[in-house]
């Protein structure tokens, strides 16, 4: 079934609920009783009857903000009955159509005139009149502000530093949603602004026992629209990480950003830590600094705070030896390990670089009932987990476009199963040395969708494509957009011996992050507007009734 059969079922299947929960109130409110069965007209005759503005009936359905104003409209409808108590808002936002159902069908509910008593309200009730008129004030800012982190741009941060220096840890980006077509929500019902848990509560760092920010059991299928571009090559992507064993949803797992090195159809390659694309070496933008881990070592302690100064973000191990200090940088560019290299007091310094065909690979520990047992950690051992490769010699690999009909074997099934099985959802089966696919055996499969190689600019702290494998084009979410704060120290790395200090970096705010240019673009006029829209749409809003009723 697709998207928008499903949506359409689920509007139906509320709407039903709706109007057999409501009908009577409609019949008291003075409207046929079948107008509480069709949708988005139930909620503007629920609007137009408590005074709102009936626009508001558009957001009803809406994915994630739907749930939120259906629910303020309930109140809306319970209150014109009377139902005003705190037990009575409770259950209406917990159990909508049971507890309207029973005041659908109680004997004593009547209908109350809102404005008849106005003149005999206590101080108090005065307060409760205006404590509402503000609660609703801040409903609509979170309704507003959902309504653009869902259908247009949503905050990111860089807690790591796999894209040092092109992003800095500590960046916060807005990312634009429809740079490669919008993704429709694929859980409609959902917190606003959480991602995929709403907190750490089971054993810490492990979030499969946390509860999760959505509900899981109410889903829609993978559609995009408006697709006009697709992602290309060099561009700083957004992406949900693939091998995310936490969320089923695909726009609910973890978000990621890496640099798109290698599109549908590329031959990606590395050769002694350098990246090649289809043969040739990659294209280094102007605001592209690539990076690369060495070993020095000093005669005397460096100043490390002081090259934090100098240079930035510098993680490093810091080891003493007999023969001095040993420095493990995780991530240099060509010029500042060159200046490094120069100082007084360093010995030598070597660029770490991994032996060819020594295959990187990683065990974990599984607990049974009787023992321990290990396997291999597929999220941290090279992509595929059967070749010689690790990531300074890697490839060459060929990234799967849709269409491409590829041969299925025992050879090439580590690098094709997530594919099949995970990305386009086949029932895989590997017995006895022969492949089946959805009950069927098969030597060949073609691929349903384009696939593309995500690597981090500083390479060698980059939990990549190089690990986790090929990128769906459904898990992209877009491309950052401008980064609209930027504080250094915000997040700690354990990897380091020293953390950066805590600052704001004042130069990097409001400026362009995908622009492939050396000097950025200054995007502060978007922020102007996005809090001016944010904070003044219910102030205008207001300004505009008020003048409408003195002219009346």
């Amino acid at each position: 079934m697709n998207y928008f059969l499903t949506y359409t079922v689920y509007v139906l299947i509320l709407s039903v609920l709706m109007g057999a929960s409501t009908w009577k109130l409609f019949k008291k409110l003075g409207y046929n009783p079948l107008f509480a069965f069709i949708p988005f007209y139930n909620y503007f005759i629920i609007l137009k009857e408590t005074k709102h503005p009936k626009w508001w009936a558009i957001l009803s359905y809406l994915p994630i903000v739907g749930a939120i104003r259906m629910s303020v409209f309930h109140l809306y409808l319970m209150k014109k009955f009377g139902k005003t108590l705190f037990k009575d808002q409770l259950l209406t936002v917990i159990l909508p159509f049971i507890y309207m159902a029973t005041v659908n069908y109680g004997k004593d509910v009547e209908l109350e005139d809102d404005n008849a008593n106005d003149l005999f309200l206590t101080d108090e009730e005065k307060n409760s009149k205006k404590k509402d008129t503000f609660v609703g004030s801040i409903t609509f800012a979170v309704v507003f502000a959902t309504i653009i982190h869902v259908f247009v741009t949503q905050p990111f941060g860089i807690p790591t530093g796999s894209m040092e220096r092109t992003l800095l840890v500590g960046d916060f980006l807005f990312v634009n949603k429809w740079s490669y077509g919008y993704r429709l929500p694929m859980r409609p019902v959902a917190i606003p602004f959480l991602q995929g848990t709403i907190m750490d509560t089971g054993e810490k760092g492990n979030p499969k026992d946390d509860p999760k920010s959505y509900v899981d059991g109410i889903k829609l299928p993978y559609e995009r629209i408006f697709q006009f571009n697709k992602p290309q090559k060099n561009d700083v992507v957004v992406f949900n990480y693939p091998r995310d064993s936490v969320h089923t949803a695909i726009d609910r797992k973890d978000p990621y950003v890496k640099r798109l090195v290698a599109v549908a159809g590329d031959t990606f390659e590395m050769r002694s830590g350098r990246l090649f694309v289809n043969g040739k070496p990659e294209t280094v933008l102007g605001d592209q600094e690539v990076q690369h881990a060495y070993t020095v070592l000093s005669g005397e302690q460096l100043n490390i705070p002081g090259l934090y100064d100098t240079y930035g973000f510098l993680p490093v191990r810091e080891e003493q030896q007999d023969r001095g200090y040993v420095y493990i940088f995780q991530g240099l560019t060509d010029k500042t390990a060159k200046e490094i290299k120069a100082l007084p007091s360093v010995i030598s310094m070597e660029e770490n670089i991994y032996p060819k065909d020594s295959a990187t690979i990683s065990h974990k520990l599984n607990a049974d009932k009787t023992a321990y047992t290990k396997s291999i950690d597929t999220t941290q051992s090279i992509f595929p987990i059967n070749k010689p490769w690790n990531q300074d010699w890697y490839g060459p690999l060929k990234i799967p476009k849709k269409g491409d009909v590829v041969t299925i074997n025992q050879e090439t099934l580590p690098e094709y199963q997530w594919i099949i099985s995970e990305y386009e959802h086949n029932k895989l089966e590997n017995k006895n040395g022969k492949i089946f696919i959805n009950g069927k055996e098969t030597n060949q499969y073609t691929i349903q969708q384009d696939y593309y190689m995500m690597v981090g600019d500083n390479r060698d702290a980059s939990l990549d494509a190089r690990f986790f494998g090929f990128v769906p084009e459904e898990n992209i979410v877009g491309k950052p957009i401008f980064t609209w704060l930027s504080i250094q120290g915000a997040f700690s790395d354990a990897s380091s011996t020293y953390q950066a200090k805590k600052e704001i970096r004042w130069d990097r705010m409001f400026k362009a992050t995908n622009t492939g240019e050396a000097n950025k673009t200054s995007y502060w006029w978007i922020a102007a507007m996005i809090l001016i829209l944010f904070f003044g749409w219910d102030y205008f809003v207001k300004v505009f009734r008020k003048k409408k009723s003195e002219d009346d």
